[in-house]
């Protein structure tokens, strides 16, 4: 979700850059409108759209994650008694909601504004809109088909002032401004839902400049802007005739000649861009976009491995309850029936571990691989085989004594490992992060001795295979 949200973001980024640099200058004012309010909603879209053709362009590699290691055997038998289920607090996820709330609120307050102004002053309905003065006040501005207009603003002035604010009324610029209040709701965090609002609405000043206009010369326009400072009601989606900051603005725009239409030909730079980003979604796998942070996905990994673990122990004990005289005859059964429930515990774990297929930058399930990486004494494609001996040669060479020469602290130490298979066999590109360079230096020696195996293929072609492992050391000092 992170990452589809940095995307979104990212998107909106760059159709602004392209506005800025290319289509903001020009009087394309109407085509301006409509690019401003729909790239924000295509860069809501782009990140779920997936082109096969571009995702064949970038080499498949695979990637596994391998059941974790834990040293100190104690520990691990008194975990193993009882397991409690472990509550992640999202704590990303309140503080969104805090946000949208607050927003919200915002909102509704302006909202109520707006309406406490229409029941408490003098209203005046026209027939293509409705007027509302407000005394003492030289404040102009619209909303939806209400036009509201300080008593204090000269006669001579306020003609002009209500076919700008018209112009707003009958091209219903409301609703772009409302639809930019909604996204500021939900995407409050988000600051390019803000410059896109300012943007839209210095659009809106243009077009309704450009019409009212027509009607009388630009220079007595120009001068009737400028001849007072009014006050300006702090509502964020209302149309305003008189705001300060953008008053310099307009006037540039009102003397800048029209645009020729050579240069609407500006909106194909939207091309090459368009498909840069649908190359980039497509590349992108599910993995990457709703990847969790490491120490999200490290708790509900290790959740899952103990719920799993849980069932297998009451399924075992259902088991030994039905067939209690047999097992206790034959001991060969029992340790073939042991191995059998390790084997179908391990392949469960690796159907519901959610990894899917990837390219060069995420993963995909070691379920889709035709046939796996093969440990030397392994049969072919042994998954759990693999597995096994893996944590039967780290748990053999590794220095169980060098933890305790290294001044680390009581309590459990994580280390994370990653490696890869590549095509030949190989055991490659080992990295280890660990609490003492020491130790990681240790683990990656360990773990360059394992053997060369057979490597894996997929669809008839052999394949690169990533794995990781999670490692976890019990430090006591007591023993």
């Amino acid at each position: 979700m992170i990452n589809y949200i940095l995307q979104v973001i990212l998107f909106q980024v760059l159709f602004l850059a392209i506005y800025d640099f290319f289509l903001s200058k020009e009087t394309f004012f109407a085509k301006n409108r409509w690019y401003l309010i729909s790239t924000p909603v295509l860069s809501f879209i782009l990140p779920f759209i997936k082109i096969p053709t571009f995702q064949k362009a970038v080499p498949e590699e695979f990637i596994i994650y391998l059941p974790e290691i834990v040293l100190s055997p104690e520990k691990v038998i008194q975990q193993t008694e009882i397991y409690q289920s472990v509550s992640v607090v999202n704590y990303l996820s309140i503080l969104f909601w805090i946000g949208v709330s607050i927003f919200t609120i915002l909102f509704l307050v302006k909202l109520f504004k707006i309406a406490t102004l229409i029941r408490k002053y003098e209203v005046d309905k026209k027939q293509q809109f409705t007027l509302v003065f407000i005394p003492k006040q030289t404040k102009a501005f619209s909303f939806f088909n209400y036009i509201f207009l300080g008593k204090e603003i000269p006669k001579n002035q306020q003609e002009q002032i209500i076919a700008h604010e018209l112009v707003h009324s009958k091209q219903k610029h409301s609703l772009d401004l409302l639809f930019f209040e909604f996204l500021k709701i939900v995407m409050w965090f988000n600051p390019m839902i803000f410059f896109y609002q300012k943007r839209i609405t210095l659009i809106h000043e243009y077009i309704s400049d450009d019409i009212a206009t027509k009607s009388e010369t630009r220079e007595i326009y120009i001068n009737n802007l400028l001849s007072n400072f009014f006050q300006v009601e702090n509502i964020a989606f209302v149309n305003q005739f008189y705001k300060q900051t953008l008053i310099k603005k307009r006037i540039i725009m009102m003397k800048k000649n029209q645009s020729k239409k050579m240069n609407q030909l500006k909106y194909l730079v939207l091309i090459p861009v368009l498909v840069c980003m649908l190359f980039y979604t497509s590349c992108a796998s599910k993995a990457t976009v709703n990847k969790l942070t490491e120490s999200e996905r490290l708790a509900q990994n290790n959740l899952k491995v103990k719920n799993l673990e849980l069932e297998a122990a009451i399924l075992a004990n259902k088991k030994l309850k039905d067939s209690i005289t047999i097992l206790n005859k034959e001991s060969e059964l029992n340790e073939k029936m042991n191995e059998f429930v390790k084997r179908k515990l391990y392949e469960k774990k690796l159907s519901e571990s959610g990894e899917e297929r990837i390219n060069s930058d995420g993963s995909v399930s070691f379920m889709t691989i035709d046939k796996a990486p093969t440990f030397p004494g392994c049969e072919t494609g042994d998954k759990y085989c693999f597995s096994k001996m893996v944590q039967m040669h780290f748990g053999k060479n590794f220095n169980a004594d060098l933890p305790n020469q290294l001044g680390l602290e009581t309590g459990k130490k994580r280390v994370f490992i990653a490696f890869k298979i590549d095509k030949e066999g190989k055991v490659v590109q080992i990295k280890a992060r660990a609490p003492h360079p020491k130790l990681k230096a240790e683990v990656i020696r360990v773990m360059s001795t394992l053997p060369k195996m057979i490597p894996g293929e997929d669809n008839g072609n052999k394949v690169a295979v990533k794995y990781s492992i999670p490692f976890t050391l019990h430090i006591d000092k007591t023993k």
